[in-house]
């Protein structure tokens, strides 16, 4: 059985758990140089690098969940539980996933 077709605002969200997650992972391994690895300045460069970008990502991914929360209607369990999943790591991933996979990122009808 196949996912359900995305609305625009269950794409930009897609899009948006996808690069919060991918600039998570680069702001993990530059600490990871930056403290484990004798690295230092490729650890401080990562760290710089991905730490921007992360808190980029980061912005944008709440907005659009709001936004995601907001249009599609979304319960409020499940726009506390997207907000909230940009915290830990790697989180926003698989909840993309169970989002689109229980329909909320459908289009609405």
């Amino acid at each position: 059985m196949s996912a359900p077709a995305l609305s625009p605002i269950g794409q930009a969200f897609v899009v948006a758990a996808f690069l919060e997650a991918i600039t998570w992972s680069g702001l993990l391994i530059g600490t990871f140089f930056k403290y484990q690895t004798a690295s230092v300045d490729l650890g401080l460069s990562l760290v710089a690098l991905f730490g921007r970008a992360h808190g980029l990502a980061f912005l944008v991914y709440v907005v659009v969940t709001v936004m995601a929360g907001v249009r599609q209607r979304w319960p409020l369990w499940a726009l506390l539980l997207g907000v909230l999943a940009a915290v830990p790591p790697l989180v926003t991933v698989p909840l993309g996933i169970w989002f689109r996979r229980i329909g909320l990122l459908s289009p609405r009808g």
